[in-house]
């Protein structure tokens, strides 16, 4: 394949330039007695957002915010909030398939290193760590774009 005058186009390019926490909050409410043994398991309620900003024509900041609780006899166990963000250079992409790329690959490779600062957090606070299940970041795109469109829609008849 060619770019039309003989040449191969370049190949994208995905770098990590930084990666960093720009939130992190741990609360255990009931403490010491949310620590006792349960005599059932928790209920555990997790929320995971993708947000982006342009820094310039080629790197973005994409934070990834996962917020969750820890609930057992109506009584919050714990809860976190955690927003961590990477600061991303993409090049040689074409402008179609830029922003599925920032809202789906940045955040896949931004997760892991979430899911431990979360686990490693729970833990700290008197818990068994909370390993997260990976996430399906092309369906929480796509819903997400479903939203926008149907956000969209309600807004142009009203």
């Amino acid at each position: 394949m060619t770019n039309g005058n003989g040449t191969p186009p370049e190949a994208a390019q995905l770098n990590v330039l930084a990666q960093y926490i720009k939130d992190l909050s741990f609360e255990n409410p009931n403490a010491p007695t949310s620590l006792h043994q349960q005599g059932q398991p928790p209920q555990i309620n997790i929320q995971i957002n993708v947000s982006a900003i342009n820094l310039s024509e080629t790197e973005f900041e994409v934070t990834l915010s996962v917020e969750g609780k820890a609930e057992t006899a109506g009584k919050i166990m714990f809860s976190f909030e955690l927003a961590y963000a990477g600061v991303f250079r993409i090049t040689n992409v074409p402008k179609e398939n830029l922003h599925p790329l920032v809202m789906i690959e940045c955040p896949r490779l931004l997760f892991p290193f979430a899911r431990e600062i979360i686990a490693t957090a729970v833990r700290d606070g008197g818990f068994p760590p909370l390993m997260l299940d990976p996430v399906d970041f092309v369906g929480l795109y796509r819903q997400n774009m479903e939203r926008q469109m149907a956000a969209q829609q309600t807004s142009g008849q009203a």
